[in-house]
């Protein structure tokens, strides 16, 4: 019964098209295609674009990913599902580490004859949308074209055609009509042409749909913003350097997704120039804000990068993503989560981190989230997506918002910004969420942060009866910290001292715990843990 009103309260917010479509795949079958005679007739921007890639291969020709090198076999059912996928991505092939023109051949002419269509996980949409963009970016600087490389292009476009993720939409369905646009204006003849609309026309309504007024991706992960900023930029490269006049239009409105999208990063950023862990979120797998930026100057579209305030401490809220960066003059910064869990029917990269927040101090780190290290459906992959996990506070050691399978949400917790006001001295931010409500003491949990110059004070309360609250504030490890009593001293790597002091509680202790800022990455760290009284808890930190 309780799987069942799990799953009723994750199916009741999916749109009607989501449910057609998975039914429909689940027993569609591709179509036969038979290749004509493809034409080159794009020539894709830039001479020499920046390039990225977050998976490599090695001088022996083993391709790495997740700390796991092996052999390319394309089908290997023993490795990691997320590993096929990214093998089968050919990131390479637009990487900054190609030096061997032979072996890009190679790697492309094997996975032609290792994967006929449609079977595996090469021919899936979300793969086969990565793959045609990396292939067409490495066709156009090839001095000449293998029939059988544009056969197999067209193919792969025919079989995202028939299989566009209606049924998950988000960035999935974004990336799938990129794909589409690549293809066909790469291509030529009617069906490039159906490709091209048809890509087209998704780009058209997720454009305006997946990126909020305030610039932010709708899915709310740093990660997941930063990879869809980069396909944006490869957009705009397109619609530059075409002569096709329907891209053209979509210029204006590209570019400036682009500048805002760069201008909330920015914001959302650590001291030490990348992304929080907040939902879906881990280190090398997007381009960073770095990479972007060259790009987008590159393209003409790059934003002044205003300096901060003159002010000692202050706010920057992000209104309609949710997000609160909170600077100090002294390369400090605090980014608090005040966000919904977005969007209603796609939440697959939610964690349940409601009102949990990340701190850096004189450029370092200090408390991290969870992060993330792998996809699918254990129980590590629960756990770190947990409100345990994360920086805030868990009620009965239940989370705030019903994660469950890898990517499923039923219940979720709802945000209310009671407070927000700064003066040049301080900042303060109150919110409260309602994801405890569904327990039977009804409970709200309440969290106001109070920032002034060299000082970060944290106040949480828990209305309503309940066995157990604990608040927690994950360490970065390369931070020494030490305990006594209700205070800890932590000792930054470069020597700077902080101090944090938690009152109002039952109980403080410090446990050993695991972070995890990359794909197949697990560091030892520890954690603090306080378990609440009936009244306010409060935790200052002060350095």
């Amino acid at each position: 019964m309780h799987r069942l009103l799990k799953l009723y309260h994750t199916v009741k917010l999916l749109r009607m098209k989501q449910i057609f479509y998975r039914l429909y795949y689940r027993y569609a079958k591709i179509s036969s295609f038979t290749a004509p005679t493809p034409v080159k007739r794009m020539s894709f921007g830039l001479a020499n674009p920046p390039h990225w890639s977050s998976s490599h291969f090695t001088a022996d020709e083993q391709f790495e990913f997740m700390g796991l090198k092996a052999p390319f076999e394309w089908n290997n059912q023993q490795r990691p599902k997320i590993w096929q996928y990214n093998l089968h991505y050919l990131d390479h092939l637009v990487s900054s580490d190609r030096t061997r023109p032979d072996f890009d051949r190679t790697l492309v002419n094997s996975w032609i004859a290792g994967n006929p269509p449609y079977a595996g996980c090469g021919w899936e949409p979300y793969t086969l949308s990565l793959r045609i963009v990396n292939l067409i970016k490495w066709f156009n600087q090839q001095p000449t074209l293998e029939p059988k490389w544009l056969d197999s292009l067209a193919i792969q476009c025919h079989a995202l055609s028939k299989q566009v993720e209606h049924h998950i939409l988000a960035n999935h369905i974004f990336v799938n009509g990129k794909a589409l646009l690549f293809g066909g204006c790469f291509l030529d003849g009617a069906d490039a042409e159906r490709w091209q609309s048809a890509g087209l026309k998704i780009l058209d309504t997720e454009v305006k749909e997946q990126f909020l007024a305030d610039g932010a991706h709708f899915e709310l992960s740093p990660m997941y913003h930063a990879s869809l900023l980069w396909d944006m930029c490869d957009l705009v490269n397109l619609a530059t350097h075409t002569a096709i006049p329907t891209l053209r239009t979509r210029l204006p409105e590209w570019k400036q997704i682009i500048k805002k999208g760069i201008v909330w990063l920015r914001s959302l950023q650590h001291p030490d120039g990348d992304i929080p862990f907040f939902n879906d979120s881990a280190l090398g797998i997007a381009p960073t804000l770095g990479n972007i930026e060259m790009y987008a100057s590159e393209l003409g579209c790059l934003p002044a990068n205003n300096k901060p305030k003159p002010l000692a401490v202050y706010a920057e809220h992000h209104i309609e993503s949710g997000y609160v960066a909170v600077n100090f003059s002294d390369a400090s910064k605090a980014l608090l989560n005040l966000t919904q869990v977005a969007p209603d029917y796609q939440p697959g990269h939610t964690h349940a981190d409601t009102l949990s927040f990340e701190l850096s101090l004189f450029g370092h780190r200090v408390f991290v989230n969870s992060g993330t290290s792998q996809y699918g459906e254990d129980s590590e992959r629960h756990r770190q997506r947990s409100t345990a996990a994360h920086n805030t506070v868990d009620v009965n050691d239940e989370n705030s918002s019903e994660v469950w399978a890898g990517f499923r949400v039923a219940r979720r917790a709802r945000t209310t910004l009671s407070l927000i006001e700064q003066n040049e001295n301080a900042v303060r931010i109150r919110s409260s969420h309602d994801g405890y409500q569904r327990l039977k003491g009804k409970n709200l949990h309440t969290r106001e942060w109070i920032a002034t110059p060299g000082e970060l004070q944290i106040r949480d309360s828990v209305t309503g009866d309940f066995n157990r609250a604990l608040a927690r504030l994950y360490v970065h490890p390369e931070v020494k910290i030490i305990q006594n009593g209700d205070t800890f001293t932590l000792t930054l790597p470069g020597g700077q001292v902080a101090v944090a002091t938690v009152q109002g509680a039952k109980s403080v202790s410090l446990i050993s715990t695991t972070w995890h800022p990359a794909f197949g990455e697990s560091i030892p760290n520890q954690c603090i843990i306080a378990e609440l009284s009936s009244t306010v808890l409060s935790t200052r930190i002060t350095w």
